[in-house]
């Protein structure tokens, strides 16, 4: 990590070579993302140069006061760097089986909504349809619509708002990154019951009750762990 501090500071100080030097350095991280995206209709030999304009983005405005390590950041910018040269030459391709997974959950959550007079977490929809969680976020994310930018969503008496009026300003987009990748970092820290129940807790918003039964612990232990996980998450921030 200090190796690679030095060569950014480097970088940011003009240096060339040292910029050069950090991308042969990570072109096996680059080469891991482009894999994600084989059979998209485009070369990987292309990907892996679009990637690469994602890595010399990271390189540039990485922050060196940023408590993460620089992959951590580098990654969200290569991918989003290849899923918009994939979007913006209309090149995704979804599978087959992604198309017809993410069907088949549009089904399941009617059921379930008629069922239960709610609608299911993505954790609830996973374990109906028993699939992985996350190659059901997978089949979802990749069989969204793509919408333009410029694309109205309320037209009236002459007044037009497009869907770019009601994004984000950049510099909260910009936080809400380092919020997502600090937590990363602070959860890499816990072991692998702790995350389980982070995880349950807050992303697939089950009570300390349904959490205890999938760890096989009791409601209160459960408790005592989240109060302990979050105490020390805390103090680490």
């Amino acid at each position: 990590m200090d190796h690679t501090i030095a060569l950014i500071k480097q970088s940011h100080q003009g240096d060339e070579e040292a910029k050069a030097q950090l991308v042969r350095e990570n072109a096996g991280l680059v080469w891991c993302i482009v894999k994600r995206f084989y059979n998209r209709g485009a070369e990987a030999e292309d990907l892996f140069q679009i990637g690469n304009i994602g890595l010399l983005k990271a390189i540039d405005k990485f922050d060196l006061t940023y408590e993460v390590k620089f992959s951590t950041y580098a990654v969200p910018m290569i991918s989003g760097e290849i899923k918009r040269f994939l979007r913006d030459d209309g090149m995704i391709k979804v599978s087959r089986s992604l198309k017809e997974l993410a069907h088949r959950s549009c089904v399941c959550r009617e059921q379930l909504q008629e069922a239960w007079g709610r609608d299911p977490t993505i954790g609830e929809l996973a374990r109906e349809m028993n699939v992985d969680t996350e190659e059901l976020v997978m089949a979802l994310d990749a069989s969204s619509d793509v919408e333009s930018l410029h694309k109205p969503i309320y037209q009236k008496e002459g007044q037009e708002i497009r869907l770019m009026d009601k994004l984000p300003e950049a510099e909260e987009q910009e936080d809400r990154l380092l919020d997502h990748m600090l937590l990363q970092e602070l959860l890499t820290g816990l072991d692998k019951e702790e995350r389980r129940l982070i995880y349950l807790r807050y992303f697939a918003d089950q009570t300390q009750t349904q959490v205890g039964k999938e760890l096989g612990i009791s409601q209160v232990q459960v408790s005592r762990m989240e109060k302990k996980i979050l105490k020390n998450l805390r103090e680490q921030i």
